[in-house]
């Protein structure tokens, strides 16, 4: 296992990039080879996350496990694991996912010397243990995280009972909440609380509302610029998971997109799974997912730290585009946005019930 202190950490050269395909493409692919939507998410990412092209449809030579551990002999822990993650991410796509390529890529795991739970969570589901591979994915991806999350940065005095459950009632944090209404215009709180009382969502610490802690990831959908709808949660969500320095961070896109693309995970508290669109697939949301990988990277690279421990309550009071500088929350591409991702505001970001909600809300205040 290489050193930290002594691990390569050069950005990885166009040889090292295509080769590194080749082995995440070899490991995925079922008997008939790459499906579309595999072919085309790993098109995505590989060129928001390096900056080059690979086409993963052109029937890419294979690359076996020993090989592609060589290739990345001297890589850090960290970053073998991303790549096994990637891997994870082009089977999760799958369903059904065949159980060739859940052994396959447990394989290659082990030829790259990670030992991951989500390799295990995808072997679960291609044997159709969804329950099992659930508990897997909140022990492992989530528990860690909430449990030290910090409740004087979330300002609440609730115990926090799960990452993704509903909230309890606490005046206080929503008293916190409300007086967010009073901030300047453009700053993080004003915003924030202007998505909530524009939709109607209940605030936290209100009866229905999110918990303190999951309630961190409104601000960032303020500081990305992203809509709270499906598509727009998992951009979301995307870049959260990416920006957190320990790659167990992966359980939020890993969760998503078992709730809005596949349907593998059946309830996961606030949020119910809803495939009916196929979120994933959805033109330009691949562009749009892969993009929102990047942004994460570059917040990872900046500041490293998981967003959702952030103290954003003490940086209500600062503008929007003051926060988004210190965390290094870049702008979207333009690929991306040319693919649909909808900001905050847009009426598109929002689900066909909060598009009525809103509107409803326009015409009790005119």
């Amino acid at each position: 296992m290489t050193d930290v202190a002594t691990s390569r950490t050069e950005n990885p050269s166009s040889e090292e990039v295509l080769l590194v395909a080749r082995g995440i493409a070899s490991a995925v692919a079922p008997d008939s080879g790459l499906t579309s939507l595999q072919a085309s998410l790993l098109r995505a990412v590989t060129s928001a996350l390096t900056g080059q092209d690979v086409d993963y449809h052109g029937g890419l030579p294979a690359l076996g496990p020993d090989e592609l551990a060589g290739v990345l002999e001297g890589r850090s822990v960290d970053y073998r694991q991303r790549i096994v993650h990637h891997m994870v991410l082009g089977e999760l796509v799958l369903r059904p996912l065949p159980t060739e390529v859940a052994l396959r890529v447990a394989g290659y795991a082990r030829a790259l010397d990670i030992e991951d739970t989500f390799v295990r969570v995808a072997r679960r589901y291609a044997q159709g243990a969804y329950g099992l591979a659930w508990m897997d994915l909140k022990r492992s991806g989530f528990t860690e995280h909430w449990e030290t999350a910090e409740r004087g940065q979330l300002k609440t005095e609730v115990a926090l009972t799960g990452p993704l459950d509903l909230g309890e009632p606490d005046p206080r944090l929503r008293e916190r909440w409300e007086a967010f209404a009073e901030l300047p215009e453009g700053t993080l709180g004003r915003r924030v609380f202007e998505m909530y009382d524009g939709r109607g969502f209940p605030l936290p610490g209100s009866p229905g509302g999110a918990s303190a802690y999951l309630a961190q990831h409104d601000f960032v959908h303020v500081l990305a610029d992203y809509g709270t709808n499906l598509r727009g949660e998992l951009e979301v969500f995307g870049l959260i998971g990416r920006a957190d320095p320990d790659p167990r961070g992966f359980a939020w896109l890993a969760t998503l997109i078992g709730l809005f693309e596949t349907g593998y995970i059946a309830d996961a508290g606030f949020f119910e799974r809803d495939t009916r669109e196929h979120n994933v697939q959805a033109p330009g949301m691949l562009h749009r997912l892969a993009d929102a990988l990047r942004r994460g990277k570059a917040v990872w690279e900046r500041v490293g730290t998981d967003l959702l421990e952030l103290d954003f309550h003490e940086r209500a009071p600062r503008p929007v585009e003051e926060v988004c500088e210190e965390l290094g929350i870049t702008p979207k591409s333009r690929l991306a946005v040319e693919s649909g991702s909808c900001g905050l505001f847009d009426r598109e970001g929002m689900s066909k019930h909060q598009q009525q909600v809103a509107e409803e809300l326009r015409r009790q205040r005119s």
